[in-house]
Parts: structure tokens; C-alpha cells; sequence
């Protein structure tokens, strides 16, 4: 981002930004720039805090008024709220939280497997994307929500350590990191089901519920030991990006 706004005001536009690593920033020198003390992810604050993310905005538009650059000022707020990935619950730490959670579709029946939940989250999940007038995190595997079921039976052969691959994988993209790519799309899935269902829901409340209630969970968390058992550095990156 402090490449492009370099980039843009060479060709004539005026620009602000939002940097979260400093030293980036610093190195890089963007026209104007705002810091944030914040998480990644988290780039005006705490999600569903308003106030305190026009605060944020304000304050990078103000930079606007200076008479010329680099300008790097930091954000002197902390956001309330916003504890960080590494706090929030994550596949290896969620089984006895998860315990506590109240029982609803697809919590109920401990034989459901993960293909059986896509079926059951459905209609939440095009209930929030009609809400949402079609937006949606799913969409990065190219594979239509409708197909999830076949996609998540090549996953679980992947996982049973089974040759396996995904017919609708490019050619020019490693089946691993497909496989990424079908992990990222499932949580969002779930994740916005979830939302739609449980509308209260805090952000760990849904950590719990996927990595400590659903089949799916268990089933990514087996391709992670897949990918990790490996050794290669690469796979055990992806596997460190989808058990999370």
C-alpha cells in the first residue's frame, strides 16, 4: 500500500494510507501515512465500533492537510477490544471451551460429517449472502458452494493420506495449495452460516464452534498433520495457515 500511494502521487493524485508495520513504512516513506497500533486484520479497529473507526479515518484524512511529504504520524489510540490472532482460540486449544457452547445445527448430532453440515448450513449461508446483496468471503477455490460436498470428500481422502487430487485444480497451481484454497472457502462458509445463525455470536464464540463442534474442523485439522508430517517448509506454512 505505501508502494502504490508512492506510485499514484507521481501521477498526479494525492494520497493517504493506513500503515500497521511501521518500520515498512518508514522504509518505503508513502506521501502520508497514519500507524496503527493494531492487530493485522484489524486496520481501523475493533469490528462493529463505528465511533471509534471514523476516529481512525479522521485521522488518516487529516494527513491530507499537510503541506507536503513523507508525513508518518502514529494513531495515539490503543483499539478496546481487539485481541489479536494469537488470542483468539485456535484448533489446538478450543476442545474443552467448546464444551460450554450451546447446542444448535449442526452441534446436535455427533455423527454429522463434514459434507452432511455443508448441507445443513446452507440456507443460513445464502440467507447472509442474499442479506449481504451478494457479498461473500467464499470464492477463492473457484469451486460453486453447491459442489462443496464433492470437494470435501477429495479433502478427506487427502487426509487419510489417499493419492488424491480436485478435478477443477489448474494445472498451474499446486494441489497443496489448492487444497488451501478449498480450506479457505469452507471456514468462510461455516464462518458467515454461523453468523447468520447466531447473529450475537463474538469472534471467539465462532472460533470455538468451528475448531471444537463441526466435523470440518477436525477434518482441516488432519490435513494440517498431513501437511506438517511432510517436513517441507512450504507445506508445513500452508498447513500453519489453515489450522488457525
Amino acid at each position: 500500500m505505501s508502494v502504490l500511494a508512492r506510485v499514484l502521487e507521481e501521477h498526479g493524485l494525492t494520497t493517504t494510507s493506513i500503515a500497521m508495520v511501521r518500520e515498512h513504512a518508514e522504509k518505503v516513506k508513502p506521501p502520508r501515512a497514519l500507524w496503527v497500533p493494531f492487530y493485522f486484520g484489524f486496520a481501523l479497529g475493533r469490528t462493529n465500533d463505528p465511533e471509534f473507526q471514523h476516529r481512525v479515518i479522521a485521522a488518516a484524512l487529516e494527513l491530507l492537510q499537510a503541506p507536503s511529504g513523507p508525513v508518518l504520524t502514529d494513531f495515539p489510540e490503543d483499539s478496546p477490544g481487539v485481541e489479536g490472532p494469537q488470542a483468539l482460540p485456535q484448533a489446538s486449544q478450543v476442545r474443552e471451551e467448546a464444551a460450554s457452547l450451546p447446542a444448535s445445527l449442526p452441534d446436535r448430532n455427533p455423527a454429522h460429517n463434514p459434507a452432511n453440515e455443508v448441507t445443513a448450513l446452507r440456507a443460513f449461508y445464502e440467507r447472509w449472502v442474499e442479506k449481504h446483496q451478494g457479498r461473500t468471503g467464499v470464492g477463492v477455490s473457484g469451486i460453486p458452494q453447491r459442489r462443496f460436498r464433492g470437494m470435501i470428500h477429495s479433502l478427506e481422502s487427502f487426509a487419510r493420506g489417499e493419492e488424491a487430487d480436485l478435478p477443477e485444480r489448474p494445472a498451474e497451481t499446486s494441489l497443496p495449495q489448492f487444497i488451501r484454497y478449498c480450506v479457505d472457502d469452507l471456514k468462510a462458509f461455516y464462518y458467515e452460516a454461523r453468523m447468520e445463525q447466531h447473529p450475537q455470536a463474538a469472534e471467539p464464540d465462532l472460533h470455538c464452534w468451528f475448531w471444537g463442534k463441526t466435523a470440518l474442523g477436525t477434518l482441516v485439522t488432519e490435513i494440517a498433520a498431513r501437511l506438517n508430517d511432510t517436513g517441507d517448509p512450504a507445506l508445513r506454512a500452508i498447513a500453519n495457515g489453515i489450522a488457525r
